[in-house]
């Protein structure tokens, strides 16, 4: 009965996305949405497209996600100070993340001289690969942890540190899954809301590097939902709609690869 709710549940929120999109599809098509990249709300010139805020989500998750999340297998692996902290981090909400970032990173930007109004894509950056190192982390040591000891205490025996069990036996016999815990914790990424949105700058243009700001999917929908009507509505749902089958994808993925490491 549990499992018949989530499914219906799912189908429910799948049936609203797909139902209040139409007027956006048949306006536009499916695949002009996509890659349109002019976002246009005022009547004379009404006009909009999805390519801005899928570009801009791209660039909030991947430029910074994997840099600074690359060591947090290693740095959680052991020990209660490194638990206590992963834990203390996974559960502080994401607001709290947006106003760090933008009471502390924001003011180095400008005591460095440089104009922090256009950096919008790197403030986000920063705090959301910071905001799913827990999650990522905490995934990876899981499968690190699955790796049997009679390796490890094979490679002890041979004279080799800990370093390099943990380079050559525990990361390559858990490689499989720690890239499928990166790509669980991105399907959460692109979903981000609140800190990107106080972030990013919030502007309804495709963003040209780090050095800019923009929209992602999930922060125009914050920004424009309240206020929104008609067409408008109908497009700002379309990009929920796209959110939702752009992280499904990703998750799909992971638990594939997921599956893969169990059967080895």
């Amino acid at each position: 009965m549990a499992a018949m709710i989530l499914l219906l549940l799912t189908a429910g929120i799948l049936y609203a996305l797909v139902s209040r999109s139409t007027e956006t599809f048949r306006e536009y098509g499916i695949w002009n949405f996509i890659t349109n990249p002019e976002w246009d709300p005022r009547p004379a010139t009404e006009e909009y497209g999805a390519m801005s805020f899928i570009l801009g989500t791209l660039y909030t998750a991947f430029l910074l996600f994997f840099s600074v999340s690359s060591l947090c297998p290693v740095f959680f692996c052991r020990g209660p100070f490194q638990r206590g902290v992963k834990y203390l981090l996974a559960g502080i909400p994401s607001i709290i993340y947006g106003l760090w970032g933008f009471y502390t990173i924001r003011p180095l930007i400008i005591d460095l001289g440089i104009n922090a109004q256009g950096f919008g894509i790197f403030l986000s950056s920063v705090v959301l690969a910071i905001m799913i190192i827990p999650y990522a982390s905490s995934l990876s040591t899981e499968f690190l942890s699955m790796v049997p000891n009679k390796l490890k205490e094979g490679a002890y025996s041979l004279g080799a540190t800990r370093l390099e069990v943990i380079r050559h036996i525990s990361i390559p016999s858990s490689i499989s899954g720690i890239v499928a815990s990166y790509i669980l914790a991105l399907g959460r990424a692109l979903g981000e809301t609140m800190a990107v949105t106080m972030l990013i700058g919030n502007t309804d243009r495709i963003p040209r590097g780090l050095r800019d700001t923009g929209n992602t999917m999930a922060s125009v929908i914050a920004n424009q939902f309240g206020e929104a009507d008609g067409l408008k509505l109908s497009s700002l749902i379309a990009i929920g709609l796209l959110l939702f089958v752009i992280t499904a994808i990703i998750n799909i993925i992971a638990k594939l690869i997921i599956k893969r490491v169990s059967r080895l």
